[in-house]
């Protein structure tokens, strides 16, 4: 399978990911982006990092990345026609002290890959939030929240857990703020020509 060299983020992750699984691999897509996936490309990324489940073989994971056209360079895997790279950072798969992750699947066109759940991607970006006070990643959180559909009760009852209360009110309060400003846009939208749409992977 090739890359397009003009092949976006999402679609270079999805590609990588179901290559992965076609070679019998079970890795999981986090971080930045997972996030730009979740927020439609609000927040850009160039890495991408993948949670292998289970124990594989270098050869296997070098074998399955081949197949898509990445060569490892390092601790990291290059693509020759592309700008963004791939990582496996050690697992277990977890967001801050919960490891009660459940992937889900995204498809695109032929290509299936797991990733985190649009709430567990907002959970990864506020965990940066809460513990490093990375207002980049607050901000990403909201972007996520905005453009999918996110579990509210299950983010509040994690940040409680993770002595993290005032900080989620800090982000649903910056949250309501952004859903405002966003409404009047798009009735500004509505009123002249059809929006552009971004694809939903």
């Amino acid at each position: 399978m090739k890359i397009a060299a003009r092949a976006s983020l999402g679609e270079v992750a999805l590609q990588v990911g179901d290559a992965l699984r076609r070679h019998g691999i079970r890795a999981v897509l986090t971080g930045g982006a997972c996030a730009s996936l979740h927020s439609g490309g609000v927040y850009q990324s160039v890495d991408m990092d993948f949670i292998v489940l289970g124990h594989v073989t270098q050869a296997a994971l070098d074998a399955a990345m081949a197949a898509v056209g990445f060569r490892r360079t390092g601790d990291r895997y290059v693509h020759p026609r592309v700008p963004f790279y791939v990582e496996f950072p050690r697992g277990p798969l977890a967001i801050a002290g919960d490891y009660r992750i459940r992937p889900v699947e995204h498809r695109l066109r032929h290509a299936r890959a797991l990733l985190l759940s649009p709430t567990d991607s907002c959970r990864d970006r506020l965990a940066a939030f809460y513990h490093w006070n990375d207002r980049q990643s607050l901000a990403v959180a909201i972007a996520i929240a905005l453009r999918s559909r996110v579990n509210v009760a299950t983010i509040r009852r994690w940040s409680v857990a993770e002595g993290a209360e005032p900080r989620f009110h800090e982000f649903l309060a910056e949250l309501k703020r952004a859903r405002r400003r966003s409404r009047p846009a798009a009735g500004r939208s509505r009123a002249g020509r059809a929006p552009q749409r971004s694809t939903q992977l």
